[in-house]
């Protein structure tokens, strides 16, 4: 299982990412200081850490500069939005750098890209009996091969690594069909009505109203 530190000062945040993270199949701890950080990156491995740059104790320039040796990827996540703080995160090594207030999916879609470019991304998604083989592409229900569209897999990707979280129509529309959402079209609506079928998930796959669907597990 992939391993997450999120370093912030502020808990709220920290349990934000925590939640998300840990619902998309993530181990995650977090800590709200630097040195806490610090002894906790001594005692256990990594393979990410998403660090605040204001931070009690040590901060996160100065985190950055004890983890660099360590080939950790690290985001920063911060309120420091300015073009300086951002070369001086990079310079120091950080892989990205997003600045709050932020969007729960851009941040997910940033920790798959950087866990991907460093080869730390795992193979399978599991919901319940559902299994994806996101490599060969393949899913199974309860052990036997379920055959998707493409869009239908699409979807079924996103809702799996979003378990219980509320995702809108536009962006579930926008990340799979890669156009803007229809308001009167029932595309999409019509392939959610068929991943439910095909997976079993009449109670668990749920109308968000005015939002869109939340796959709860």
């Amino acid at each position: 299982m992939i391993r997450v530190l999120i370093v912030d000062d502020e808990k709220p945040i920290c349990d934000l990412i925590d939640i998300n993270l840990s619902a998309a199949g993530y181990d995650c701890k977090s800590v709200q200081d630097g040195l806490a950080a610090i002894d906790l990156i001594e005692q256990e491995e990594f393979d990410l850490i998403l660090l605040d740059i204001m931070l009690p104790g040590a901060d996160g320039f100065d985190i950055m500069e004890y983890i660099r040796p360590l080939k950790v990827p690290v985001i920063f996540i911060t309120a420091k939005g300015n073009v300086r703080d951002k070369i001086k995160g990079l310079k120091l090594g950080a892989e990205d750098y997003l600045v709050k207030p932020f969007d729960v999916l851009e941040l997910m879609a940033r920790v798959e890209v950087v866990l991907r470019r460093y080869h730390k991304t795992e193979q399978f998604l599991k919901a319940g009996d559902v299994t994806v083989d996101l490599e060969a592409r393949k899913v199974s229900r309860g052990g036997k091969p379920v055959v998707l569209t493409n869009k239908e897999y699409g979807l079924l990707v996103l809702f799996i690594r979003n378990k219980n979280v509320a995702l809108f129509k536009e962006t579930l529309y926008e990340k799979v069909w890669k156009d803007e959402y229809i308001a009167d079209s029932r595309t999409l609506e019509l392939h959610v009505q068929r991943l439910r079928r095909k997976m079993g998930w009449e109670k668990n796959l749920v109308a968000v109203y005015k939002v869109g669907y939340r796959l709860e597990i």
